[in-house]
């Protein structure tokens, strides 16, 4: 190697991830991703995101500099500005406001969560407005964080890690081979298989791993609690379940035994549109094949039925005796914190301000560890000033026109606010629509700290900021010197006080890290220690009231809510409105996955957009023939709500009646400040109308209604794609 080439380990936090990488620099360009193969998570593995990080570091499309607006909001017309003009417009608007209206007038938002999640909810409730939102906290992750929580005490995750694989593996919801989130990577379950696990796959579609799974259940969309409580009422009436373990630590389970008898296999095969005979095989190889894990996905939060459907899922590995022991669905170690989000500094009666807060306790209730707005009664808010007035919105990472369910009615409520700031690596239609534009530093030009798998932690990573793209910071960077020009209690002068603090609890925890802090990190790159099992025989109790498994849920019972998991027809389906069904034949699913990219993240950068130039929507053959459709046309996707064009992707992996879109879709190359996101952005089609779950407040964004037809015009974003610069970038 050349004198002037060195080579540094870190970990890629492009996604959720956190594999390991060498990245090689000349000097100070970085000049080669790899993988790492001492990674205790990745092994010697990446996916193609992390793999062409240096097309998105250095891409010519990137925010460099400030810029406020200088023309109308939404023209596209921009002018550079310093950061010290930049915290200046920031500080001043945000004081006025605050000093106005309060604080609770203030909106702070981010899109999915990563690196700067629990900063950006930390300066939230520093700055004292109750109003947080992240796309997710109702529709992704947080309700199965909240449902473990109120279950097992803990956010259990699948063993991946020791010596012994699962016996049986439930992908539900999911698909790890190419999504991989938090920390729980698309090699694992492949690496599991390998090893003996048997998998069972529930999706409407035949994924790549379906196809080597042991069984697949094409299930009708929006159906999977109902699922979920036939298998339950099969394993408990076969007396299939860990007797000695339900007796001995869990709580409720005649309740939950009476409940489930109101799912025989004959019924939930009307609602499923699975044969009775496959519900009880899955049944039967879950119970014969132990430990149980389960990987579930975000697609089973997406209906307003979304809490009690995951806590239905929940209680499967639970009765069979699968909780915390080797290959199972375990606690983890909880080797790091996450970073303190200082929710002692938001006074309970600013919390009791947050939207949603009374509807929705266990989204936005006072007294959550991590608590968010209701994002559809904050829009109507900020459309109309209504129960009280919103008027500033800070985004960091957040291209809300395309995260968020029914994109028009976004647009009409970003649209509204006095002052809005955003925060991104690139120019996103979102960010059209800002006042002010600041530069955010990518992976590869940050320092972090990160546990994995997300809340189980065993493993601590360390991503170093290996590079400086003109005057881009990180978001961590900014919300301190904002903390310090408003006079805010931060508890932190510089962002690597907080990294230190987490750090100081592994070092608490384990002596052979005595003094632990990010320097130090920095050399050690990854720390890993062994998996403890039975935590809780060793404790004694569940970290529930309780002190026991709840099959019965004692916290919901106190909130007034069903403390037993049920299904609900969706409110927007053939079974609910066969009227509209009949304008509107088909189930629509939104929320497809393609490898090169993160939600709606990556379509600028060359080498991923190549993988998958245009958006697919995939199509039953059957189906395909029935609206004229061919294979590889373009083709308009219409609901009650708008209308869109994708690629027609026409497949029997699909199941029949059901079309699946894929999410995220805007056209960097389209030079207007719209950047095309009205053409193929499937939350266009999506409802954040009510009803909402009870629990979580969630709102439709799957298992909704729509019709297909062709798109003769729809080869002009192909012409326009393959005339653009994208095409030519290296």
């Amino acid at each position: 190697m050349s004198s002037q080439l060195r080579e540094v380990k870190t970990a890629c936090h492009v996604c959720h991830g956190g594999c390991g990488a060498i990245v090689t620099l000349d000097g100070d360009r970085l000049v080669n991703i790899r993988p790492d193969p001492d990674s205790p998570l990745s092994k010697g593995r990446m996916c193609p995101k992390g793999l062409h990080g240096l097309e998105l570091v250095y891409s010519p499309r990137r925010l460099q500099y400030p810029m406020k607006r200088a023309g109308k909001r939404g023209e596209g017309k921009w002018q550079r500005i310093s950061w010290e003009e930049a915290y200046s417009i920031l500080a001043e608007n945000i004081a006025r406001i605050r000093r106005e209206s309060g604080p609770e007038s203030i909106v702070v938002a981010q899109g999915t969560g990563r690196r700067h999640l629990k900063h950006t909810c930390r300066f939230a409730n520093a700055l004292g407005t109750p109003n947080w939102i992240e796309p997710g906290t109702a529709q992704c992750f947080f309700p199965r964080v909240c449902t473990g929580m109120i279950t097992y005490g803990t956010m259990p995750v699948v063993d991946y890690y020791g010596e012994k694989a699962p016996g049986v593996i439930l992908v539900w919801g999911s698909n790890p081979t190419v999504s991989g989130a938090d920390g729980e990577l698309q090699f694992h379950i492949r690496d599991a298989m390998k090893k003996g696990s048997r998998v069972i796959v529930v999706d409407p579609k035949r994924t790549e791993l379906a196809d080597k799974a042991d069984l697949h259940l094409q299930i009708r969309p929006g159906t999977d609690a109902a699922l979920a409580l036939g298998i339950l009422n099969f394993l408990i009436s076969n007396k299939l379940y860990d007797r000695a373990f339900v007796e001995e630590w869990t709580y409720g389970f005649d309740q939950l035994a009476e409940r489930c008898r109101d799912y025989p296999l004959d019924k939930v095969s009307a609602i499923t549109g699975l044969a009775a005979e496959e519900i009880g095989q899955a049944a039967l190889l879950m119970s014969a094949h132990l430990p149980c894990a389960l990987e579930w996905g975000c697609a089973l939060e997406h209906t307003p039925n979304c809490f009690q459907t995951v806590r239905a899922l929940a209680l499967i590995p639970a009765i069979l005796g699968s909780f915390d022991v080797p290959g199972g669905f375990i606690e983890g170690m909880h080797l790091m914190p996450e970073a303190d989000i200082l929710i002692h500094k938001l006074p309970d009666e600013q919390g009791y301000k947050r939207m949603g807060e009374a509807e929705y306790k266990l989204l936005a209730g006072v007294g959550n560890a991590c608590p968010a707005a209701h994002v559809p009664t904050l829009f109507h808010a900020m459309k109309t000033g209504e129960p009280y007035p919103i008027r500033g919105l800070l985004l960091f990472g957040n291209n809300g026109l395309m995260g968020f369910a029914n994109s028009k009615d976004t647009y009409a409520a970003y649209s509204n606010m006095e002052f809005i700031s955003c925060m991104d690596l690139f120019m996103t239609p979102t960010a059209e629509l800002a006042d002010l534009v600041l530069p955010a530093s990518s992976w590869l030009e940050a320092d972090g700290v990160y546990s994995a798998p997300s809340l189980a932690g065993h493993v601590v990573l360390c991503q170093k900021k290996l590079c400086q793209i003109g005057e881009c910071k990180q978001d961590e960077e900014v919300f301190c010197e904002l903390a310090r020009r408003l006079g805010l209690d931060y508890e932190a002068e510089d962002f690597h006080k907080i990294l230190n603090d987490q750090l100081s609890h592994v070092a608490a925890r384990c002596p052979e890290y005595a003094g632990l802090d990010f320097e130090r990190m920095k050399e050690i790159n990854y720390i890993q220690i062994p998996i403890e099992y039975e935590q809780y025989k060793k404790r004694g109790k569940f970290q529930t009231p309780t002190g026991k498994l709840e099959l019965w849920s004692t916290t919901m019972e106190q909130l007034g809510l069903d403390p037993l998991p049920s299904f609900r027809e969706p409110p927007e389906s053939p079974v609910s409105q066969p009227e509209l069904a009949q304008e509107y034949p088909l189930i629509l699913t939104t929320g497809g996955r393609q490898r090169g990219y993160f939600i709606s993240e990556n379509r600028q950068v060359p080498s991923l957009r190549r993988l998958a130039p245009f958006p697919l929507c995939e199509i039953h053959p059957e189906d395909a023939a029935t609206y004229g459709i061919a294979d590889g046309e373009w083709v308009y996707i219409a609901s009650p709500r708008g209308k869109i064009t994708q690629k027609a992707k026409v497949t029997d992996r699909q199941k029949k009646g059901v079309v699946n879109c894929q999410l995220g879709w805007w056209y960097p190359e389209v030079e207007t400040p719209d950047h095309g996101w009205m053409e193929s952005n499937c939350n266009l089609l999506t409802s954040n109308e009510p009803p909402y779950d009870p629990n979580s407040g969630t709102y439709q964004l799957r298992a909704l209604l729509c019709r297909i037809s062709p798109n003769p015009e729809g080869k002009r974003i192909e012409e326009r794609y393959y005339n653009s610069d994208i095409t030519k970038e290296k």
